[in-house]
């Protein structure tokens, strides 16, 4: 199609999805035709007569725009950076002012509820192309069964891989302190450049939260259902502390539909981006959320709080109460001790060389009209046998997951590396032939798995698929295990309970 066509059938595709109204058309028109380096349309084409697009049109119509642009030298072409930095250029042409954006969530968070509100700021995210619905339908996701209940599996593919060219044309670019990180409220409708991605698609909502300046937005690389982030609007580093907790509880009260959490402020266990305070949560219902309590326990001085110790890999006190405050103080007494714990009968070790280990992952929830905590305890020491952490997947799991066990793995969904799609494929071929991957350079990382898998199988090809799927789900519950502090055995539960006892010690 020619770039007038494709021009209108943008315009059509923005008035399908509400971004702009029938008024807007023929300045938006000329927006465009601007961004394009037009003077107006060519002689003959009927610029009112608008084609019928539809919500998966825009991939396409993207795509050939982009072509044009790049064909006539409008940007240079230098790989899907480059091409993202545009399309997001075009795209930011069609979104609406923040205030605008800040107005429509406003009145129907006031009019309706919060939900409403949400469901419109998800689609809109969306639509405006900031969560590129084309890319993140590729995600390969699935669940299976574990001895801890159905986890969530993701092998993420929406967030590109930059190429050779991208990477060196970076290397070259100006370096620049604005905005510090990508979490900075300063990102919104930033233009991007080819080390910091194009943002003028994106919008925000401002929040109160514990009488503080935060702001909403969605992950435009979402893992599941709403992904959203919550932001401090200063950029100040991660710190758990008693605010963390009122933070948490504040937004489930404003959101009681949304899960909301941290995670840690260590490096290790904690997540990608500690300098700035950001929580994540979403409309999901996470497999941890439907772990049962395994043993109730009792903190004197909190009558007014139920508490138990969650059936998990990982060790996690459940807090429930209708009074926010009595659970975010029990909560900071938690991890006030924690801080400050050691027992080395369970290689626990609060500081080694003056160096902090012990922290906090907390998670937030409403459920059954009460307030709900969940505290999971991190430790991020080393050792020799385990340079990268003692309390981290171990060396024998790296070929499914190396990465920092964050926020989201620990309330069980992984997020596993992209390699793995092609690197399955590979092996479900092997594992079917009964070749031997020892010297694959691909896939000799799984070669002793491999060897475990055909002592437990048969493979075939219809079967090959659906074993690998349960198999990765297995090994990602003891990627969890090993993040685990107390060990699902005997002599754990004693050491979880001595840690208990230490916490109603005066």
């Amino acid at each position: 199609m020619t770039i007038y066509q494709n021009i209108n059938r943008l315009v059509s595709y923005a008035l399908k999805t509400g971004l702009v109204t029938k008024e807007d058309v023929t300045y938006t028109q000329n927006r465009l035709l601007e961004l394009f380096g037009l003077d107006g349309f060519e002689e003959g084409f009927d610029e009112q007569k608008l084609p019928a697009a539809k919500t998966s049109d825009l991939e396409g119509i993207l795509k050939e725009l982009l072509d044009w642009a790049a064909a006539n030298n409008v940007f240079e072409d230098t790989g899907i950076a480059s091409r993202d930095l545009f399309d997001t250029k075009i795209m930011g042409l069609l979104v609406p002012p923040p205030s605008d954006v800040i107005d429509t969530f406003n009145t129907l968070f006031t009019d309706f509820a919060p939900q409403k509100a949400t469901d419109w700021f998800y689609k809109f995210s969306q639509d405006t192309d900031y969560i590129r619905r084309y890319r993140v339908c590729k995600d390969l996701k699935w669940k299976a069964v574990t001895p801890y209940g159905s986890l969530d599996i993701t092998i993420n593919l929406s967030k590109p891989e930059k190429d050779p060219k991208a990477i060196a044309a970076a290397k070259l670019a100006k370096q620049a302190g604005y905005p510090k990180c990508l979490l900075c409220a300063q990102n919104e409708g930033y233009a991007g450049r080819l080390n910091h991605p194009a943002r003028q698609n994106h919008r925000i909502i401002p929040l109160t939260l514990n009488k503080e300046a935060w702001a909403l937005q969605y992950s435009p690389y979402v893992y599941y259902n709403e992904h959203c982030i919550v932001l401090n609007q200063k950029h100040v580093p991660m710190k758990i502390c008693r605010a963390t907790f009122d933070r948490l509880l504040d937004f489930v009260q404003q959101f009681p539909h949304y899960t909301l959490g941290s995670n840690a402020d260590l490096p290790i266990v904690g997540g990608s981006i500690l300098t700035h305070d950001h929580f994540q949560g979403g409309h999901y219902e996470f497999a941890m959320a439907r772990a049962p309590i395994e043993t109730q326990v009792k903190f004197e001085g909190f009558p007014a709080v139920k508490a138990g110790i969650v059936k998990w890999p990982m060790s996690v006190l459940r807090l429930d109460s209708k009074d926010k405050e009595a659970l975010a103080s029990l909560a900071e007494k938690i991890l006030k001790k924690w801080r400050a714990y050691s027992d080395k009968a369970a290689f626990v070790f609060a500081k080694t060389d003056g160096v902090p280990h012990n922290t906090i992952t907390p998670i937030a929830r409403r459920r059954d009209g009460l307030y709900e905590l969940d505290l999971v305890l991190r430790n991020n020491i080393t050792t020799e046998e385990h340079p990268l952490g003692v309390y981290h997947p171990h060396a024998e799991l790296h070929h499914i997951k190396k990465e920092n066990i964050g926020l989201i793995e620990v309330m069980g969904l992984a997020v596993l590396p992209p390699r793995l799609k092609k690197e399955m494929a590979a092996l479900s071929n092997a594992l079917v032939a009964g070749t031997d991957i020892s010297a694959d350079e691909l896939l000799t990382k799984h070669a002793d798995w491999a060897e475990e898998l055909k002592r437990k199988y048969k493979f075939n090809k219809d079967n090959v698929q659906k074993i690998l799927k349960k198999e990765i789900a297995i090994a990602f519950s003891k990627v969890l295990e090993h993040a685990g502090i107390y060990k699902r055995n005997a002599q754990g539960k004693a050491a979880f309970l001595r840690f208990v006892q230490a916490v109603n010690q005066k």
